[in-house]
């Protein structure tokens, strides 16, 4: 079996007659690059992302008709280099129940000018339905955007499914894997990638992280998308390296600096300027109206090392703390734990794997290394009487549906509950890993490779997406295969 984790604008140009001492002239207006962004719409706010050619002041516009005849403003910053000339405005106040269009422009700072404007729409919370999509894995193991393949087309899909929202459960980009010309699969066909000097090697520096993210906005699919369908970002660990840890130096001969936490540092920023994100720490709630709380975990900034002893954490005590209290504090019908690790596959790392990537320690018994954490947040939270959750994420390039129940597992008590996995969107395709008892899990479904076989490529069929299907009465999820018109799986939970 192969495991996955075995492989590793435009300017705007300006003249000057230096001669004669004249002022400069600019030949052109400035221009947005990539379209519009909205992430983390919520009840009242929404977050709006562009970036321009050039220095410029972002002006944001909204109404609820595209006539925009009564249109609310928001001022955005002056985008300068420091920011790679680009932006996140906030906007607040906003109805409920409503589709909200969106447009925006910028102003040049020094002289005439302003950019055409730039749109896209977003529906808010609704208290009577919605649909949410969720799945992750872009650009992995030399997957790059193939014209001969039609480019990231797995975006199509998720955008065809048309859902309120998406969440992308990690895994943005895969700084460590190169994305070059041609890439030989192992059942030894080419795989032709669009490529350049940014992508074509291992993320470095902050200029080749922006460079990652650039390189997924540039294909017409993923654009199409982030103009309809709002998003909700986390990261794992390929936005800097496979399976980093705080403070890991890396044993990898292709870095310079081999300094995890410095280059996390980058691959952070780049993507806190090409992501609509709040600023803060990357664990949140989407409050989505009266029957949907999101709680949006992150798995890797304060994990232990992946090597160590029986006192390891993947949350940290604050953050498992925060976790509790958010989901028993909520108020809305339904939470979904959108986690960037699953919790009950064991997952290795390092050689022969004998390094735990997960959650889980691989030992049929009670809870141990990271599972003692997670056990004690499922235990606290059945204590405060916390019920209607479901768990999400992505990972482990193939997706799965997992029902978890004491009863199976090996004395820890908790309320029953289901995690489900979406991904591959658009990378090698891999699996399946091995189940952990601790938790008594169960496998209800596993989309994988043949067996024997292992990274397979977006063109072999094996790319996914899930939905969630969100009412008063249930949340009906299913899992998509994104070249297939109807889902592989199908559960509804009341």
């Amino acid at each position: 079996m192969i495991d996955r984790r075995d492989f590793l604008i435009g300017s705007v140009a300006g003249l000057a007659s230096a001669c004669s001492g004249a002022p400069v002239v600019r030949t052109s207006r400035p221009g947005i690059t990539h379209g519009v962004q909205v992430g983390d719409v919520q009840t009242g706010t929404a977050l709006v992302w562009a970036r321009c050619t050039e220095a410029g002041r972002m002006l944001v516009e909204w109404d609820t008709t595209d006539r925009f005849a009564n249109p609310r403003r928001a001022l955005g910053p002056v985008v300068t280099p420091e920011t790679d000339h680009t932006a996140t405005v906030t906007l607040s106040d906003l109805p409920s129940g409503q589709l909200i269009f969106v447009r925006v422009k910028f102003d040049r700072v020094a002289g005439m000018g302003s950019s055409d404007w730039s749109t896209a729409r977003f529906a808010t919370p609704r208290a009577d339905g919605f649909r949410v999509a969720w799945t992750g894995d872009t650009c992995g193991q030399g997957f790059g955007r193939n014209p001969d393949w039609g480019g990231l087309r797995g975006f199509a899909a998720l955008r065809g499914s048309q859902p309120a929202f998406w969440i992308n459960s990690g895994d943005l980009i895969y700084a460590d894997n190169p994305i070059l010309a041609e890439h030989t699969t192992l059942a030894g066909q080419t795989w032709k990638n669009i490529t350049n000097e940014r992508v074509g090697k291992v993320a470095e520096t902050l200029d080749e992280f922006r460079g990652r993210f650039e390189y997924n906005l540039d294909d017409e699919h993923v654009r199409a998308l982030a103009a309809e369908v709002p998003v909700v970002a986390q990261w794992d660990d390929h936005e800097t390296h496979n399976n980093w840890w705080p403070g890991q130096q890396l044993d990898d001969d292709r870095y310079r600096d081999r300094d995890a936490s410095r280059l996390a540092a980058l691959a952070r920023r780049a993507m806190s300027e090409w992501t609509p994100l709040p600023t803060g720490p990357m664990h949140r709630v989407i409050h989505y109206g009266p029957l949907l709380d999101v709680i949006v975990l992150d798995a890797r900034s304060y994990r232990t090392p992946n090597d160590e002893g029986i006192a390891t954490t993947m949350f940290g005590a604050e953050q498992a703390r925060w976790l509790v209290d958010q989901l028993a504090g909520s108020k809305a019908r339904w939470k979904l734990v959108a986690c960037d690790q699953p919790i009950g596959l064991v997952i290795g790392d390092g050689p022969q794997a004998k390094r735990r990537e997960g959650f889980a320690d691989g030992v049929d018994g009670p809870p141990g290394g990271r599972e003692v954490e997670l056990a004690a947040v499922l235990s606290a939270l059945k204590t405060r009487g916390v019920k209607d959750t479901a768990w999400i994420t992505a990972d482990v390039h193939y997706p799965a549906a997992h029902q978890f129940d004491p009863a199976r597992g090996k004395g820890v008590d908790f309320t029953p509950f289901w995690e489900f996995i979406a991904g591959p969107i658009h990378a090698g395709t891999f699996g399946p890993e091995p189940l952990d008892p601790t938790l008594g899990p169960e496998v209800k479904f596993q989309w994988v490779p043949p067996p024997g076989t292992g990274n397979l490529a977006p063109s072999d069929g094996l790319q996914s997406y899930g939905t969630i299907d969100v009412s008063p009465e249930a949340l009906s999820v299913k899992l998509w295969g994104i070249l297939e018109d109807k889902p592989r799986f199908t559960v509804d939970l009341t």
